[in-house]
């Protein structure tokens, strides 16, 4: 996901020190010390570890895949030093497929989710088939491109490869909100209908904090060191979740809020307003619900 009119969100270099990228500036970090562990960091995941992504992809049985996508999250968390802090465990049933609800912050959510003891696939915008090494390995490891920009495209695809997914021994995860830029964007019903018309449980499940790891698309930045909170909710069964998602996305976005990890806030003023995507703000945020439907009054007039 791209944001034309996004700009930095995250402190400045010192002065006089010019922020060094990697791998054609996907990544920035700020010490010539981070740089070399980012280096260390990339060359162990894209080298020796993505080879091991790539020899369990080949195997008829999907969940080689998905013990190879937990390892590689784990170890990616090592290199990075960050800190999953993870609650409400009790909640997840090993033997229970879920459709798996989330909040959203950004690529380093899946560090995060990978923690727990579910075997996932995952629901990704189709715009990520072409974004660098990630999209080779969303496809590889069979996870679920759906168009948002075409909903009723999208509904048909989601629902019939989800049902694969879920006959193969997979969770599904969805990121309802759709979008990055903010906890305050509104969730949309496919998650819920999803859970509904397949008749698996759904499973809500609060992340903050990853925008702090690694900002993109808003800037490079790379951060080491950081904390991600992991709360897990109880199941709600499948014939209450279309009923009940108003009150699941207000309780999600309270603990969110009060995490000790804080989530990212949209601001259109640091963010862009992403007018090339499909997104409503949570009227329980009315200002700046009022103000991202004023800026589209004025681009429609």
């Amino acid at each position: 996901m791209t944001a034309d009119r996004a700009v930095a969100t995250g402190p400045a270099a010192p002065p006089g020190e010019v922020p060094r990228t990697l791998l054609g500036g996907y990544f920035g970090v700020s010490s010539p010390r981070e740089w070399l562990r980012a280096w260390v960091a990339i060359l162990v995941l894209l080298g020796p570890a993505r080879l091991v992504l790539r020899l369990a992809a080949v195997l008829p049985n999907r969940s080689a895949q998905r013990v190879a996508e937990r390892w590689w999250a784990r170890l990616a968390a090592r290199l990075l030093r960050l800190r999953v802090h993870t609650s409400g465990l009790e909640h997840i049933d090993p033997d229970e497929r879920y459709v798996v609800v989330s909040l959203h912050e950004g690529f380093a959510d899946g560090l995060a989710l990978l923690h727990l003891p579910l075997s996932l696939t995952a629901v990704a915008r189709d715009e990520l088939v072409d974004f660098p090494l990630l999209g080779d390995q969303l496809q590889r490891g069979r996870h679920l491109f759906i168009p948002p920009e075409r909903p009723f495209q999208a509904a048909r695809a989601l629902l019939r490869e989800a049902r694969a997914a879920i006959e193969a021994g997979d969770s599904v995860l969805c990121f309802p909100q759709g979008s990055i830029l903010g906890i305050e964007l509104a969730f949309q019903p496919g998650a819920f209908n999803l859970a509904r018309r397949l008749g698996r449980p759904l499973l809500p499940i609060v992340v903050t904090g990853g925008h702090r790891v690694w900002e993109h698309p808003f800037t490079p930045t790379l951060r080491f060191d950081q904390s991600m909170s992991v709360t897990v909710l109880p199941p709600v069964p499948p014939g209450e979740a279309v009923g009940r998602r108003a009150a699941i996305e207000s309780h999600m976005k309270q603990l969110a809020l009060s995490s000790p990890t804080p989530p990212r806030r949209f601001d259109p003023a640091r963010d862009g307003y992403w007018d090339a995507y499909r997104y409503e703000v949570d009227p329980s945020f009315p200002d700046l619900a009022e103000r991202v439907a004023s800026h589209r009054r004025a681009g429609a007039s």
